[in-house]
C-alpha cells in the first residue's frame, strides 16, 4: 500500500470590500481598460481597517473544516503560507491554531511569497507521508494591500487580499496514478533574482516597506519556469499534460496563465481562472481558486488537478493532485 495525502475539504474567505479598476482612475494615470487588457483583473478585495491576515485565515480554515466534516481538534498540523503575517512573530499559524481552539499538534508559517501555498502543500504532504501528521490544514492568506505603494500604478492595481484553505488526510492508496491525493510535487528557487520582486523593508531597514517589481523580468521568467516545473511534477507521477483535467495556476496575470497553458498544450477550458475577481492574492490565490472551482463544479472528484506558482525569491513549484 502507498500512503497518500488526500483532500478532504476546501474553503475560502474574501474581505467584504470590493475595489473595481475604476477606483484607481481617481488617483493614478490608468484606466479600467488598461488594467483589464494587460492583466485580466477587473476587481479585487481589500481588507477593512483592523481586519488582519489571521482573521481571513481563520475564516477560510473554518470553511474548509466544515467542508471536510472535521473539527480543529481532529488536526495534527497547520501550515500557513503568507508574506503578510500580522506580526514578525509569533507565526500567523499559531494565532489561527489558538483561535480555532486547537490545543494539540503544531503550527508554523511558510514564506515563499506567491509560491507559498505550493511549498506549504509539499511540506504538508511530506509530514503526512513521514507519519508526523495524519491530518493537516494548509492555508494561504494575505493582506497585500498593506504593503502597496499607492503611487506606483505598475504594482498597486495588481494585488488583492484574501485567504483559502485545504484539509489533507492520510489515506492508503494503491500506488497508481488513479489514487486520490497528492501524487507528486516539485519545488525550486533561485536567489539571484531577488531584485526583480521584493519588498524594500523589514527589521533591518526599520520600516515595513513596499512591494517593488520589475514586471517584464518577472513575466520573462514566469512562463518558462511554470511550464518546466509542472511538466517535471507530472513526469514524477508518470503522467503528462494530456492527462490534466484542471490546471489551477497562481492567479497573477491572465497573460502568464494563457502563456503557460499554451506552452503545455492545454486549452483554456481546462484552466481555472479567478484573477478577474480577486487580482493577485499571492499565497492565497491557489487555495482561493481551488475553493471557488470546487464550489462552482469546475473541479470534480477524480479530476487530475495541477497547481503551479512563481513568486519572489525567485521561488516556484507545482503540485499534482487527484481530487
Amino acid at each position: 500500500m502507498t500512503l497518500r495525502a488526500v483532500v478532504r475539504g476546501v474553503g475560502h474567505k474574501l474581505p467584504d470590500r470590493v475595489v473595481p479598476n475604476a477606483a484607481f482612475e481617481q488617483t493614478l494615470d490608468t484606466t479600467d481598460e488598461w488594467i483589464r487588457t494587460r492583466t485580466g483583473i477587473e476587481r479585487r478585495h481589500f481588507a477593512a481597517e483592523g481586519e488582519t491576515t489571521a482573521d481571513l485565515a481563520v475564516a477560510a480554515a473554518e470553511a474548509a473544516l466544515r467542508d471536510a466534516g472535521m473539527r480543529a481538534g481532529d488536526l495534527d498540523a497547520i501550515i500557513l503560507a503568507t508574506s503578510t503575517a500580522d506580526l514578525t512573530f509569533p507565526s500567523a499559524a499559531t494565532m489561527v491554531q489558538a483561535r480555532l481552539g486547537m490545543s494539540g499538534g503544531f503550527a508554523f508559517d511558510v514564506q515563499a511569497v506567491c509560491a507559498g501555498f505550493v511549498y506549504a502543500l509539499a511540506n504538508a504532504n511530506a509530514l503526512i507521508l513521514s507519519g508526523q501528521a495524519r491530518r493537516a490544514l494548509v492555508i494561504g492568506a494575505e493582506t497585500f494591500s498593506r504593503i502597496m505603494d499607492w503611487t506606483d500604478r505598475s504594482t498597486c492595481v495588481l494585488f488583492g487580499d484574501g485567504a483559502g484553505a485545504l484539509v489533507l488526510e492520510a489515506e492508503d492508496g494503491t500506488g497508481t496514478v488513479d489514487d486520490r491525493g497528492i501524487l507528486a510535487t516539485d519545488q525550486h528557487s533561485d536567489g539571484r533574482y531577488r531584485d526583480i520582486l521584493y519588498v524594500d523593508g523589514g527589521p533591518s531597514t526599520g520600516h515595513t516597506g513596499y512591494l517593488r517589481m520589475q514586471g517584464r523580468e518577472v513575466f520573462r521568467h514566469a512562463i518558462e519556469k511554470l511550464t518546466a516545473t509542472t511538466e517535471a511534477a507530472l513526469a514524477k507521477a508518470g503522467l503528462n499534460s494530456g492527462d490534466v483535467d484542471r490546471l489551477v495556476p497562481h492567479q497573477a496575470n491572465i497573460r502568464i496563465i494563457q502563456g503557460t497553458a499554451r506552452k503545455m498544450g492545454l486549452p483554456m477550458e481546462r484552466v481555472v481562472v479567478t484573477v478577474q475577481d480577486h487580482g493577485n492574492t499571492s499565497a492565497a490565490s491557489i487555495p482561493l481558486a481551488l475553493s471557488v472551482g470546487s464550489r462552482n463544479g469546475w473541479i470534480k472528484p477524480g479530476d487530475l488537478v495541477v497547481t503551479n506558482a512563481i513568486g519572489g525569491g525567485l521561488a516556484w513549484g507545482s503540485v499534482v493532485i487527484r481530487w
